[in-house]
């Protein structure tokens, strides 16, 4: 019996490229003949056509599944979904705008088959075509998560990513509401094999995501793989009550000895502007911490699907 690969695939506002993603991907798919498969496009919450083409794709093609969300939830919500309604014994997610090169599939597909890698994944090894500040901030993100986290996160790692069905569960026995896929998929461990190739650029259409956005996504995986900030606000309490002490036993010295009280308000306002600003920024720290909990806390589910072709 042939074994059957789930192919999961977020999209937000992709009508430009869903055509030719889905010639793409059904031409590997007619070359890897000893496998079936199963598309599953997920809606997140798309202003544009892109429900209406999937639907098209489903009507002409019983390997076409989709999942569309009441509203938009994220990435990582429509990753979640996928790996949630998928069947097959291996899954591979990847992205609709074709930067993920679906040829590469039957070279991952050998890795696992053959070498015994329980998932395979993908980095960029140039970052052509991307701004040259998105490209250095990038960089020093991982280098970064790297120093401060336990869990490893490949510099260049793009989500497109072929995974054993073992895998997959343990993924969902993650049910954490803020996700960090890039994160969870170093957390659970297994054994993975990295394929590099060279950045491809969009088919058509324009990135979702900005640069304000990926900062955010950057302090989501901080606060997710890393409590070091939690301690350098402490550290940074500790140094200052020490500089603190220090300053008053050189004032009370120097007005002992000299009789010279301390002068002069604009340092002063400066002074406690700085130590207000650290005060604040170590608040803020912990803000970030504790909302994090409460949204965990909170309890609320992942997405709301609001329909779906996939039968239960």
């Amino acid at each position: 019996m042939k074994k059957l690969i789930s192919v999961i695939v977020p999209c937000y506002n992709e009508q430009e490229v869903l055509h030719m993603f889905y010639d793409e991907m059904s031409r590997v798919a007619g070359l890897m003949t000893d496998y079936n498969f199963e598309f599953i496009f997920v809606n997140d919450g798309s202003r544009d056509n892109t429900l209406n083409i999937c639907k098209e794709l489903a009507a002409k093609d019983e390997r076409v599944k989709y999942i569309s969300f009441s509203r938009n939830f994220g990435k990582e919500a429509g990753i979640y979904a996928g790996f949630e309604k998928s069947k097959g014994d291996l899954v591979c997610m990847m992205d609709a705008d074709l930067q993920d090169p679906p040829a590469l599939l039957p070279e991952m597909v050998k890795a696992i088959e053959e070498e015994g890698f329980d998932s395979v994944a993908t980095r960029r090894v140039t970052r052509k075509g991307e701004p040259p500040i998105r490209s250095f901030f990038a960089r020093m993100f991982y280098k970064l998560m790297n120093k401060i986290s336990k869990t490893e996160i490949v510099d260049g790692a793009r989500d497109y990513r072929l995974m054993t069905r073992q895998f997959v569960n343990s993924l969902l026995d993650l049910g954490e509401y803020n996700r960090f896929s890039k994160g969870l998929f170093g957390w659970v461990g297994y054994k993975t094999k990295w394929l590099e190739y060279e950045n491809v650029e969009r088919a058509a259409g324009e990135t979702k995501w900005s640069f304000w956005k990926l900062l955010l996504y950057s302090i989501e995986g901080i606060m997710a793989f890393s409590t070091v900030p939690l301690a350098i606000s402490a550290v940074m309490g500790i140094l200052f009550c020490a500089i603190a002490f220090a300053m008053i036993v050189f004032i009370i010295a120097k007005t002992v000895m000299f009789g010279d009280p301390v002068a002069g308000w604009p340092s002063t306002a400066c002074i406690i502007l700085f130590v207000g600003g650290v005060q604040l920024f170590c608040v803020g720290i912990l803000g970030q911490y504790l909302a994090k909990t409460y949204l965990e806390v909170k309890g609320r589910p992942i997405y709301i699907c609001k329909e779906t072709n996939i039968g239960e």
